[in-house]
């Protein structure tokens, strides 16, 4: 990671990250990703992640996680509907955050 680095310059280290996780049998499970991320270095108050159940209790199709940096975010989503992972950067929302949406408290 470079911290003092844009997002883009990142991306290659934040998806290695997300790559790592996604080989193991925590793959859909998106603490796995906030965990490793910040054991990587990145900020853990930056971050988002979406729900692993849907609200009737099913597996999440996919989720999403987010990395804020700056005014530009990292995003990755996983998931059987994503097949490998996908990472990508784009702008901060105007609103603040990365994720539109509901997303659940990242408190441990």
């Amino acid at each position: 990671m470079d911290p003092d680095g844009s997002a883009d310059d990142n991306l290659p280290f934040f998806a290695a990250v997300v790559s790592s996780v996604w080989a193991t049998p925590e793959q859909t499970q998106g603490r796995a990703y906030i965990d490793a991320l910040t054991a990587a270095g990145f900020d853990k108050a930056a971050m988002q992640v979406t729900n692993d159940v849907s609200t009737v209790g099913n597996a999440a199709e996919s989720i999403q996680f987010s990395v804020q940096w700056g005014d530009d975010c990292l995003i990755g989503q996983v998931g059987p509907a994503t097949g490998a992972p996908v990472t990508v950067v784009v702008p901060a929302l105007t609103t603040g955050g990365c994720l539109i949406g509901e997303t659940r408290p990242i408190d441990w």
